[in-house]
């Protein structure tokens, strides 16, 4: 079979690649898609931020029936009917996936189902249903994503020892359920299960939950985890685990103490790792870091020069919205433009309960780079948006350089945070100050007053909130 020739073929669909793809179609560019999985969307759209965020929705209707009560309002227990919450989701993956395919079709995309396997630096091999597929093209873009990292000594071989993967598959709400790792994948299944009704216990070997948000921020998260959760355990380590009947048998180190429970599930939430295995990369001049990630340099570009690399097979931060930008700066620069990954603010969601959201600089990161900033805060217990719908632990903060009054970083916790961060992004990207937040008149009520006070805040007139007035 003769090798089908393209100017550009994109190695898998997640949002990295479907947005690399569709962006490089509309700038004119003969594209081949190739996806191993029979549904486009990758990881995020149907085993990751999707599934979950959807479950997420589910369980807060039911977190919101029970806090009606204190309002007077009063339902009966939630009835979990989990064949039907499973279709629902299905459904909303479906047709988003459904969705990309018709986009790739409408712009021209060819889609190739099957498993890629580069031969050398210019050829693909592509294992279909129907045979081996040869592609020859002029440029490549890697966008295999990543994996739920599985250590070892966890890898029973047990359905009980669950990844994220197999947790959003919704099997059954396990009794007694084990959650190890407090990042946000941990804190967001660990929610979804524990509004259920499973039993949680959340473990973490560092000393907090959610290390990369500042402490403050995090706070209103970690009140909520100890309420809704059976127990988070801090600087607590998981030495072993076994199959005990119809349980798993944990081994716990925590102070020196050893200690071992039985659990119904365990959810491993330790961390990703990098989807590079079986591509065939030793073919190429495609070179890896330590932990098994492509090497690229800020425009995308990995040391074999016909190649890119975007998204989470290309470290970093593994963020679908990342992945999303890192595409397109790679399809700028094999359209000969001038772009790079450079001064990028990169925003981040946890979808807790509350939701935490940031981006530009954190008020941790000031202090250990040792950068001089002014923090200015502002409570969500002072809006009148906040106390209407029963949500007043939220906090707003805007980290400002001193000098110039510029935004460096924004941070908010509270309902609705991973919506409002995207004014932030605004601001650290467009150079605002603080003073272009104070004068932008804001909605009354709403939640995005708060950035607006907050930088009212910095000058010591907020209206709904009395600050010391700057000198």
């Amino acid at each position: 079979m003769e090798p089908i020739k393209t100017e550009i073929v994109v190695v898998g669909s997640g949002p990295g690649g479907y947005a690399a793809a569709f962006y490089a179609a509309d700038l004119g560019k003969k594209v081949i898609l190739v996806e191993r999985e029979k549904v486009l969307g990758g990881v995020c759209l149907n085993r990751g931020c999707i599934p979950s965020k959807a479950l997420l929705h589910a369980a807060h209707s039911i977190t919101s029936a029970r806090e009606s009560e204190r309002r007077g309002i009063t339902y009966g227990p939630p009835s979990i009917d989990l064949p039907k919450l499973r279709a629902w989701k299905e459904s909303i993956l479906s047709r988003l996936s459904s969705g990309v395919g018709q986009l790739a079709k409408m712009r021209g995309v060819q889609v190739m189902q099957g498993r890629g396997y580069f031969e050398d630096s210019r050829t693909l091999r592509v294992e279909t249903d129907q045979g081996q597929q040869f592609v020859k093209y002029d440029h490549a873009i890697i966008a295999v994503g990543s994996k739920p990292a599985m250590p070892r000594d966890f890898d029973l071989g047990n359905p009980r020892v669950m990844t994220s993967t197999e947790a959003l598959e919704l099997e059954d709400i396990p009794e007694n359920l084990l959650v190890i790792g407090g990042g946000y994948i941990g804190m967001e299944l660990g929610t979804v299960y524990a509004t259920f009704g499973s039993k949680v216990v959340l473990v973490e070997a560092l000393d907090s939950i959610l290390a990369g948000a500042d402490p403050d921020l995090a706070r209103p998260v970690v009140a909520y985890a100890k309420k809704a959760f059976k127990e988070v355990r801090l600087r607590t380590k998981v030495g072993k685990m076994s199959t005990s009947g119809k349980q798993i048998k944990v081994e716990f180190n925590a102070d020196g103490q050893k200690k071992e429970e039985l659990y119904d599930r365990v959810l491993v939430a330790v961390g990703r790792s990098a989807n590079a295995d079986d591509l065939g990369l030793e073919n190429t001049k495609v070179s890896f870091d330590e932990k098994g990630f492509i090497h690229v340099n800020e425009k995308q570009q990995t040391t074999d020069p016909a190649i890119f690399a975007i998204g989470d097979i290309a470290g970093g931060v593994l963020l679908a919205h990342k992945a999303s930008k890192e595409g397109r700066i790679a399809v700028e620069v094999i359209a000969g433009q001038d772009s790079a990954f450079v001064d990028v603010t990169m925003p981040a969601v946890v979808f807790t309960d509350p939701e935490l959201a940031w981006c530009g600089l954190t008020e941790s990161e000031a202090k250990a780079k040792g950068i001089e900033v002014a923090v200015a805060r502002f409570p969500w217990a002072a809006s009148g948006r906040a106390l209407s719908f029963d949500h007043p632990e939220g906090l707003t903060k805007l980290l400002i350089e001193p000098d110039t009054e510029r935004i460096l970083g924004v941070g908010i916790v509270g309902y609705g945070a991973g919506e409002l961060i995207a004014e932030g992004v605004l601001a650290v990207e467009m150079g605002a100050t603080a003073k272009d937040l104070a004068l932008a008149v804001h909605p009354h009520p709403t939640l995005s007053e708060t950035i607006m006070e907050a930088a009212e805040a910095f000058y010591g007139h907020s209206t709904h909130t009395m600050v010391r007035k700057k000198v």
